[in-house]
């Protein structure tokens, strides 16, 4: 025993000296490099973050995780954090002249979150607060408490925004974890590898993680729960249960509607994974009829939160769009609006634009970024149809997973009218579960040397090709004769269909 509490002595001190060597950076740039006030409080928060890497990295060591996991989750973790201060200090010299930017914060959500926590931390008002006088800063709540507890009682006397990037980015590092189990799980070691890159190197994961959004911490709950579901399905341990329950009722506070869909998430892969045995069960009908009728309950009592609010916004954007969505409305019918902007919200961030619009470089940069990672994904996700047809999986996980994310990509672009910021955010919450679907697709094409995935990136060229001399035409002088996006698209959709012929007969 006193060898045991020796060692643990010895890893301590070794653990916390790199600790409070980040902690002296973490608070000489919060306070604009001019001080090292808050330096303890940054060195408990890291301790924080070391705990939930080290809880995070126990709960599936089950699974025998490999080295280089852990490796890549410090990265991972590192690389979110080192955003966070990117954007800190470069939007103030380099972004926009907004109060947003100008603070230091990517997302109006979070600087609106972020300073109300900080308000809420400094009052004598009690945390619950959060749930209530100040929901106009945060809907539900959860995410707010979580802020201004860490600003109390881990913070010092002045607000360092810092602070709460360190617990986000550790959390958002945390979800590759669980996605490299759940995939291992699932569908081996190659895929499980490749959602874990993935994951800790996707764009927008990373945007969301380096910044004070509750998307950091869904991603990580979904991909959590999934593991749990599975392993909850192979062993009926009280861990699995576990892992199934807690981030069910973590989700709540942080967002009703992402509880709601993590629930049906789980309901209908827990029915995959049996082979929709239970499912001749009349009591299992029962559970799902109640959850439909829950779901719906949400909808009709709080419609005005969701459905409505989200008519009126498509509205606005009908009648306030300006440019070239403004003039696509005045050729369609008003019925045919909300579809449109369904899909464009579906591809958006759209690549060609993010590469010739205007901005600033440091957004232009951004932009491509997000855009890319996307378009990437995007194109995998139809690859990943594709074969869930061709070898009939759409009943199995594979399947359910697909159908999942699909409803959730389409009801985050109607939810945020097709905007480039909204629509991406939420669909990001499934961000895990694409970049497993994306890695199974890679993994399966592999194997069967499948030519369609080459096909469909050739496809995804040939668009991105056509559409550049379009917007070259739009936000430069070139004079370029095909005006009308129908045109443009009809243009690529035949040359991505004439270059899989072409490749079809030459195999």
């Amino acid at each position: 025993m006193l060898s045991l509490n020796q060692n643990t002595l010895r890893f301590s001190a070794r653990l916390a000296l790199p600790l409070a060597g980040l902690a002296l950076p973490l608070a000489w740039i919060s306070m604009g490099f001019s001080s090292l006030t808050g330096w303890g409080s940054f060195f408990l928060v890291l301790v924080v973050c070391a705990v939930i890497l080290a809880l995070t990295w126990r709960a599936i060591r089950a699974d025998s995780p490999p080295r280089w996991l852990l490796v890549l989750l410090i990265a991972a973790a590192l690389l979110r954090l080192t955003l966070g201060v990117v954007w800190l200090v470069g939007l103030p010299a380099l972004g926009y002249d907004t109060p947003v930017q100008q603070a230091g914060y990517v997302m109006e959500d979070a600087f609106n979150r972020d300073t109300a926590a900080w308000e809420l931390a400094q009052s004598d008002l009690p945390l619950f607060d959060a749930f209530r006088g100040f929901s106009a800063s945060d809907q539900y709540g959860g995410l707010l408490f979580l802020s201004a507890f860490v600003y109390r009682f881990l913070g010092g006397p002045l607000h360092q925004p810092l602070l709460l990037l360190a617990i986000a980015a550790v959390v958002s590092a945390s979800a590759l974890l669980f996605a490299w189990a759940f995939a291992r799980r699932a569908w081996g070691e190659p895929a499980a590898r490749l959602a874990a890159w993935g994951l800790a190197l996707y764009p927008e994961a990373m945007l969301l993680g380096s910044s004070q959004m509750r998307e950091a911490f869904s991603i990580t709950l979904t991909v959590a729960a999934l593991y749990g579901l599975h392993r909850l399905h192979a062993s009926r341990s009280r861990g699995g249960l576990a892992f199934v329950i807690v981030p069910l009722l973590l989700a709540l506070p942080l967002s009703l509607p992402f509880a709601l869909s993590l629930l049906g998430l789980l309901a209908f892969v827990a029915l995959a994974l049996g082979n929709w045995q239970v499912s001749r069960r009349s009591s299992v009908w029962i559970v799902l009829i109640l959850l439909a009728v829950v779901a719906l309950a949400f909808v009709l009592l709080r419609g005005d939160l969701w459905i409505v609010q989200s008519a009126r916004w498509q509205a606005y954007i009908s009648a306030n769009a300006s440019g070239w969505v403004a003039r696509q409305f005045e050729r369609m019918p008003l019925w045919g609006q909300i579809p449109f902007l369904l899909i464009y919200g579906v591809f958006r961030p759209l690549l060609p634009a993010a590469i010739f619009a205007d901005g600033l470089p440091l957004w232009r940069v951004v932009a491509v970024w997000r855009a890319l990672g996307w378009t990437v994904v995007l194109a995998l996700l139809f690859y990943s149809s594709y074969l869930a047809t061709r070898f009939r999986q759409w009943f199995k996980l594979p399947g359910v997973l697909l159908l999942s994310n699909w409803v959730v990509v389409l009801l985050a672009s109607y939810r945020g009218g097709g905007d480039l910021w909204d629509s991406p955010r939420y669909r990001t919450a499934f961000a895990g579960i694409q970049l497993m679907l994306a890695a199974w697709a890679i993994v399966q094409q592999r194997e069967s040397r499948d030519p369609w995935l080459r096909r469909a990136i050739g496809g995804v060229l040939a668009m991105v090709a056509w559409f550049a001399p379009w917007y070259l035409r739009r936000y430069g002088t070139l004079d370029w004769p095909i005006v009308e996006l129908h045109h443009v698209i009809g243009l690529g959709l035949a040359t991505a269909a004439l270059y899989a012929i072409w490749d079809w007969v030459g195999s």
